[in-house]
């Protein structure tokens, strides 16, 4: 899925041209950025989470001292950033540059407010993961510095070694005396993101995918392994062992592995910390898979995004590949927030935690997250479909009844 390339003057200066022709029909065709950033800009404004300002005041300060050009970093609420992005860019207004999740990907190019950033070489420096994330129909978009995903916690002092499997897990929570060896966040309106590893496991993805990333046209849910992981969902529920429980949510499942009622916690590293903090020796594993295949979870991608409207493409993509882009600043990034960096080099220094390591192993693993648009269209139909199977419907029905209306979504 990814598009490599050599990173050359020439290979810039045709991602600048290409950036141009997207501005808006107000801007003079004589307004045209050399290959040199010095010459291009005099100043750049990067939008950043405001929790990671202080983590790339360093990156601005290098960049601004050895090439002249000023760094401003505007920390931004989270909840905020990326409406505002897409707001302010066909304005002018907006930054050159602006943080961000990968899985903004479809809206933002949909939207016209992104453009193409060339890695070049250093594409081989980054976790595949990343790389996939960041590339969104054949050209890659993002500069990326974390992923994150889901993994099992366990309680070492309840179960001591990993599980082989997922039967595997129930039973040695059931040996350590438990009525519920494992929780998963759920509720009413079930959770797809955290049941999607097993889902993975039975060979039902949710999109296909081609050499442009996941194909909108080739919808997966519906296929025979979707039938055979909904048909497994509904033995693990109400009507079966009742290891899936709508009536957990994230604030229960949480509660019931603080409080050592539960050995296994399938859930993500913003988590990590309340264990430690309440006294529980937490191992990481990868999912239990119910089959013979791997369980994959999603991986979430964070990173940053060139502004199609900025004047200053060439410096904005010098800033990111040469300064974000380095081990330093990444390992920075990680002290900030504590997700594994996105850099092999500095996923690496990170893995030196045994919690990290461990998240890594399962990110591994993972696939990106769709960033498609036609995402929008699955969500909702597809936790509701597995929240009413784990609650006793027919498995086979309500998945293909919910296939069947994605699939009219998209198409409508």
């Amino acid at each position: 899925m990814t598009k490599k390339s050599l990173l050359s003057v020439g290979a810039v200066a045709a991602i600048v041209t290409l950036g141009l022709t997207s501005c808006s029909s107000g801007e003079s065709g004589a307004e045209k950025e050399t290959t040199s950033p010095e010459a291009a800009a005099s100043s750049l404004t990067v939008w950043v989470d405001a929790e990671r300002v202080d983590a790339l005041q360093g990156a601005a300060d290098s960049y601004s001292e050895e090439k002249g050009i000023e760094v401003n970093l505007v920390g931004k609420d989270t909840a905020d950033i990326k409406d505002d992005f897409i707001q302010q860019v066909p304005t002018g207004k907006g930054p050159d540059v602006v943080m961000g999740a990968h899985d903004w990907l479809g809206e933002l190019s949909t939207n016209g407010v992104v453009a193409p950033i060339e890695l070049g070489d250093s594409a081989a420096d980054y976790l595949p993961v990343a790389v996939d994330a960041a590339t969104y129909e054949g050209t890659t978009y993002l500069l990326p510095y974390a992923v994150e995903n889901i993994a099992v916690l366990r309680n070492t002092e309840l179960v001591p070694e990993p599980a082989a499997d997922f039967d595997d897990m129930i039973a040695k929570g059931q040996a350590a005396g438990l009525d519920q060896p494992f929780v998963v966040e759920q509720g009413a309106e079930g959770n797809p993101y955290h049941l999607y590893p097993f889902q993975t496991a039975f060979g039902a993805p949710v999109f296909g995918s081609n050499d442009e990333g996941y194909d909108p046209a080739d919808l997966q849910i519906g296929n025979a392994g979707g039938d055979d992981f909904a048909a497994w969902l509904g033995s693990q529920g109400k009507n079966g062992t009742g290891v899936f429980n709508t009536d957990i949510d994230g604030d229960i499942a949480k509660q019931s592995f603080l409080d050592g009622k539960a050995a296994f916690w399938l859930t993500g590293p913003w988590n990590v910390g309340a264990a430690t903090d309440a006294g529980i020796d937490v191992a990481i594993d990868t999912v239990p898979s119910p089959t013979d295949a791997a369980a994959a979870p999603f991986a979430g991608v964070k990173g940053f995004f060139v502004s199609a409207e900025s004047k200053n493409k060439v410096a904005a993509n010098d800033f990111l590949v040469n300064y974000i882009g380095t081990e330093d600043v990444q390992m920075d990034l990680f002290a900030s927030g504590n997700v594994l960096p996105a850099l092999a080099a500095a996923a690496e220094e990170a893995s030196k935690d045994p919690i990290i390591a461990g998240f890594a192993a399962v990110g591994a693993e993972s696939v990106p997250m769709p960033a498609i648009p036609a995402m929008g269209a699955v969500w909702e139909n597809w936790g509701i479909a597995e929240a009413t199977v784990i609650n006793g419907a027919d498995p086979k029905a309500t998945w293909q009844k919910m296939a069947a209306d994605v699939q009219s979504l998209i198409d409508g």
